[in-house]
């Protein structure tokens, strides 16, 4: 049986969401567009093991929002779009399913470019960009940019010192209790980071030996997943899956910062207002955790070295004017950062009408 790509009626503000199957390979999958009004979507490819397909099909959506929101603050010339294939990507992954992967993403014909992202590897990816050439993250090829996790973890943990140094004084972190949740590429990446600066770490994770090896190589605490908010911590750093803040949790929440890797923190927007009334500094997470999509971007506009090290540095200088602004207008952080993108949004829609 061919690939059968269903497309399917978007809610309101999205452009497109694409239902792929392929039966021979095993693949189902979603792919979806939010907003060219920038440019061509960006967004990583996400592997997970979800429940149902409204499952799948809901963390595409808010996936692909958040990619708007993230390429549009960085300004990177990209709209946001996202990918989700069901399935455990320690045990369902094959070159067939990649493959069938990358026919679908070319069937879009460049409107929307896909990468790494949870459970996805620069090897898979490869064999996606078999099919397609709107696929990147690369390690090899004129402009590959290779796995976007180190980048990321970089952004992560200069926005995490200029929150240190808003909240605390001083952006030094040595003997800052910081928690990491979530040890995947850019979890691992950033604690070690954080241990070279002189952090006290403590992690968790369900991957045992992720945990073990932050034990043994950077001397971290362990906590089960289960105990996470019940930590004494000065910064929390949430680098797993998206929604782990909510009026009950952060109402635990001992840490004054928040900043981390993960996509959509926030259970619903309104617990930016719980996180500022319990004097909780919280980073948005979509500037916090833009460096991969900016490595990435690099790739796609075959652009150098350069282009990635600028656009870097400027997402913890983005963060230090978002944090300013909430102090001087009373809004909260994401309230500021909303505002930003849709005037950036606002000026592309613009601009696209009179061209």
């Amino acid at each position: 049986m061919a690939l059968v790509i269903t497309d399917e009626t978007p809610p309101a503000g999205y452009e497109r969401l694409v239902h792929v199957e392929d039966v021979e390979s095993g693949l189902d999958a979603f792919i979806c567009i939010h907003s060219t009004a920038c440019g061509p979507a960006a967004g990583g490819c996400r592997m997970w093991n979800y429940a149902s397909l409204d499952d799948a099909r809901r963390d595409v959506l808010r996936l692909a929002e958040g990619m708007t929101c993230k390429n549009a603050i960085a300004d990177l010339g990209l709209g946001g779009g996202k990918s989700v294939i069901i399935g455990n990507s320690r045990t369902d992954k094959s070159e067939a399913l990649f493959r069938a992967f990358g026919r679908a993403v070319d069937s879009l014909g460049g409107l929307y470019y896909t990468a790494e992202d949870v459970g996805i590897t620069p090897d898979d990816m490869a064999i996606v960009a078999s099919e397609t050439p709107y696929a990147v993250g690369l390690n090899s090829g004129a402009h590959a940019s290779g796995d976007p996790s180190p980048f990321t973890a970089e952004g992560v943990f200069q926005c995490l010192r200029v929150g240190a140094e808003q909240v605390f004084g001083s952006a030094d972190l040595t003997g800052k209790r910081v928690l990491v949740q979530g040890l995947g590429h850019v979890g691992m990446a950033l604690a070690e980071k954080l241990h070279a600066a002189g952090a006290v770490l403590i992690v968790s994770d369900l991957n045992q030996n992720a945990v073990k090896r932050a034990q043994t190589d950077l001397g971290a605490e362990i906590c089960s997943p289960e105990e996470v908010f019940s930590q004494q911590m000065d910064i929390f750093a949430p680098c797993a899956l998206g929604g782990i803040l909510t009026a009950e949790t952060v109402a635990r929440l001992t840490a004054k910062v928040v900043c981390g890797a993960a996509n959509n923190q926030l259970a619903t927007p309104d617990i930016a207002g719980h996180l500022r009334a319990r004097g909780i500094s919280y980073l948005p997470d979509y500037v916090v955790n833009g460096g991969g999509i900016i490595s990435v971007a690099g790739e796609i506009h075959r652009r150098g070295e350069n282009y990635r090290r600028e656009r870097l540095a400027g997402i913890a200088e983005r963060i230090r004017r978002i944090l300013a602004l909430s102090q001087s207008s009373g809004k909260t952080t994401t309230e500021v950062a909303s505002d930003m993108v849709a005037d950036i949004l606002a000026q592309a829609s613009s601009r696209r009408v009179l061209a």
